[in-house]
């Protein structure tokens, strides 16, 4: 199926959930917000929340500094 991520249109396997999507790009660990059509997606339901064809999805890496 396709959908968006970060503005640029993708391909991906049907019924990914968020959690799928961010191993996919190697986000694994790293601190970040998703958002699936301009609502954030808590990290808690990342694993359950199926991405559906012509989703727009939006993840942010929050970066430390001092």
């Amino acid at each position: 199926m396709e959908i968006i991520v970060n503005g640029e249109a993708r391909s991906v396997a049907d019924e990914l959930t968020v959690a799928g999507l961010v191993r996919l790009l190697g986000l694994e660990g790293r601190r970040l917000a998703v958002e699936v059509n301009r609502e954030i997606v808590p990290r808690s339901e990342h694993p359950h929340r199926r991405l559906q064809p012509g989703d727009r999805v939006e993840i942010v890496h929050a970066i430390g500094g001092g």
